[in-house]
C-alpha cells in the first residue's frame, strides 16, 4: 500500500503545479486579447461603415439649408428656317423660410446619427465581452486538461502498483479491476477535456481574430460599484441601449415637428441669368431675373396628415422602445450581478470543499494503511479532491466573465474606458470631414480616420 500512497502524494503535488502553471506563463494576456478583438472584429467594421450613412444624412440636411446653383443649356434648330438658337440659364436659389421643417430635419438626422453611434458603442462592448468569455474559457480548459493529465499519470501508477501487489497476493483481483476502471474513467475525462479545449480555441479565434498562445492569468478584475443599485444608476446614464433609444425618441420628435411644419408656407429667393443666341452668333440676348416665391400648401390629398400620423406613431413606438430597453438593461445588470454573486460564493465554497476533500483523502489513506479502507475508497477520495479543484477553476472563470458582464451592462466596457492600446475609432471624425457640406472639404479628423481604417484593413 505504501506505493499507492506515494503516488497519491505525487498526484496532489502535480495538481497544485498544474493550477499554478498558467499564471507563470504569460505570453498573451486578457488585455491583449481584447485589443486584438477590437482591431479584428468584422462586426465593428461593418457597423462603422453603416454609421457613416448617418453622418451623410446630416451632410445632406445641411446642404438643404444652403443655396443651390444650377445651369440649363439648350440648343435647338428650327426646321422651317434652319435657324439655330442657344440658351444658357444660370439659376441660384435659396430657401429663406420653410416653417422650421428643414432645421427640424437636420436635428432629426443628428439625433439618428447619435443613436447609431450609441449602437456602435454597444456592439463594441459585446465584442470585448465575447473576447473576455473566449479567453477565460480557454484559460479554464487549459488548466482542466493539465489537471486531468496529472490525474491520468497518477492513476496509471496506481494500476501498476495494484497489479504488482496482486502478483504477490497482497490485494485481490477486485482491487486491480477497480484501478483499471478508474484509469478508463480518467482517460475518458481527459479526452472530454481536450475536446472542450479544442472547441474553446476555435471560439477564441473567432472572437479575437487570432489563435490563443500560452494564455496567462487574466489579471485584476475591473472595479465595480458595491451595490446593484449604484450600478443601475450608472447604467441609466451610460448604457448604450438606453442612450440609443433616447436619441431615437429625440429624432422622432424632430421628425414630428418637421411633419407639422409641412403645413406652413415656405419662402424662397431665386436669381437667374438667361443668355440667348439666335441666328447670328454675334446676336446675344441677356436677361436677369430676381424673384421672391411664397408657397403655401392648400390641398395635398391627405398626404400631409398621413405623414403627421406616421411621425406620431414612430414617436410613440420609440418611447415604448425606450421603456423596454431601460427595463432590459436593468434586468441584464441584475442578472450579471447575480451571476457574480453566485460565482464569488462558489469560490469560497470550493475552497472549503478542497480543504475538506484534502482532509478526507488523508484520513482515508491512513485508514487504508491500517486495512480499514479499500483501494476504491482511496481512489474515490482522490476523485473528490480532483473534482473540488476543477470546480474552483470553473468558479474563478465565472467570476471574471460575470465581472465584465456587469461592466458591459453598465455601459463601461469600451476600448477607451479600459485604456486599450488600439487606434480608437472616432465616430465624429467622418462627419467632421464633411462639415463644409456640400463642398466636402476634408478635415484633419477625417484624414486621420481614413489613415486608421487603412491600417486595420478597412479599405
Amino acid at each position: 500500500m505504501l506505493q499507492i500512497f506515494k503516488s497519491c502524494r505525487a498526484f496532489i503535488g502535480l495538481v497544485i503545479l498544474a493550477a499554478a502553471l498558467p499564471a507563470a506563463v504569460q505570453a498573451q494576456g486578457l488585455k491583449a486579447a481584447m485589443e486584438a478583438a477590437y482591431e479584428n472584429s468584422d462586426v465593428l467594421e461593418q457597423n462603422r461603415y453603416l454609421a457613416r450613412i448617418g453622418q451623410e444624412n446630416i451632410a445632406q440636411r445641411v446642404a438643404a439649408l444652403r443655396p443651390t446653383l444650377s445651369m440649363i443649356a439648350t440648343r435647338s434648330r428650327t426646321d422651317a428656317s434652319g435657324s439655330l438658337s442657344e440658351t444658357i440659364n444660370l439659376t441660384a436659389e435659396l430657401v429663406l423660410f420653410a416653417s422650421g421643417s428643414r432645421s427640424a430635419q437636420l436635428a432629426a438626422a443628428r439625433a439618428s446619427a447619435a443613436a447609431t453611434q450609441a449602437q456602435l458603442l454597444g456592439l463594441e462592448g459585446q465584442v470585448l465581452l465575447d473576447a473576455v468569455t473566449a479567453y477565460m474559457n480557454v484559460w479554464r480548459d487549459v488548466q482542466v486538461v493539465n489537471v486531468r493529465q496529472s490525474n491520468l499519470r497518477v492513476v496509471e501508477e496506481q494500476l501498476r502498483a495494484a497489479r504488482d501487489r496482486f502478483d504477490v497476493g497482497e490485494v485481490t483481483r477486485t482491487d486491480v479491476a477497480q484501478a483499471e476502471a478508474q484509469l478508463a474513467a480518467a482517460r475518458s475525462a481527459l479526452a472530454a477535456a481536450q475536446g472542450t479545449l479544442s472547441i474553446s480555441r476555435e471560439l477564441y479565434e473567432l472572437a479575437v481574430g487570432v489563435a490563443p498562445v500560452n494564455l496567462g492569468a487574466p489579471g485584476a478584475r475591473p472595479q465595480l460599484p458595491p451595490t446593484v443599485e449604484a450600478a443601475e444608476a450608472i447604467a441609466r446614464t451610460r448604457a448604450s441601449a438606453i442612450l440609443s433609444a433616447q436619441h431615437e425618441v429625440a429624432a422622432n420628435q424632430y421628425n414630428l415637428s418637421a411633419a407639422r411644419a409641412a403645413y406652413g408656407p415656405s419662402v424662397s429667393l431665386s436669381a437667374s441669368n438667361i443668355e440667348t443666341r439666335e441666328g447670328d452668333p454675334r446676336s446675344i440676348g441677356n436677361s436677369e431675373r430676381l424673384s421672391l416665391n411664397v408657397t403655401q400648401p392648400i390641398y395635398q390629398g391627405g398626404r400631409l396628415a398621413s405623414l403627421e400620423r406616421s411621425a406620431l406613431a414612430n414617436l410613440a413606438a420609440s418611447q415604448a422602445n425606450l421603456n423596454r430597453q431601460t427595463a432590459l438593461v436593468v434586468q441584464n445588470l441584475g442578472n450579471a450581478y447575480a451571476r457574480l454573486s453566485i460565482a464569488s460564493a462558489q469560490i469560497a465554497a470550493t475552497e472549503q470543499q478542497i480543504n475538506a476533500a484534502q482532509l478526507a483523502f488523508e484520513g482515508v489513506r491512513e485508514e487504508a494503511s491500517l486495512g480499514a479502507r479499500t483501494t476504491l475508497d482511496v481512489l474515490n477520495a482522490e476523485q473528490d479532491l480532483l473534482d473540488a479543484r476543477i470546480a474552483r477553476i470553473q468558479a474563478q472563470t465565472d467570476v471574471y466573465t460575470a465581472s465584465y458582464a456587469v461592466l458591459n451592462a453598465m455601459g463601461g466596457l469600451s476600448a477607451e474606458a479600459l485604456g486599450l492600446n488600439v487606434d480608437l475609432y472616432d465616430p465624429e471624425a467622418y462627419g467632421a470631414r464633411f462639415s463644409g457640406a456640400p463642398l466636402g472639404r476634408p478635415s484633419v479628423q477625417g484624414a486621420r480616420l481614413d489613415s486608421v481604417m487603412e491600417r486595420i484593413g478597412r479599405e
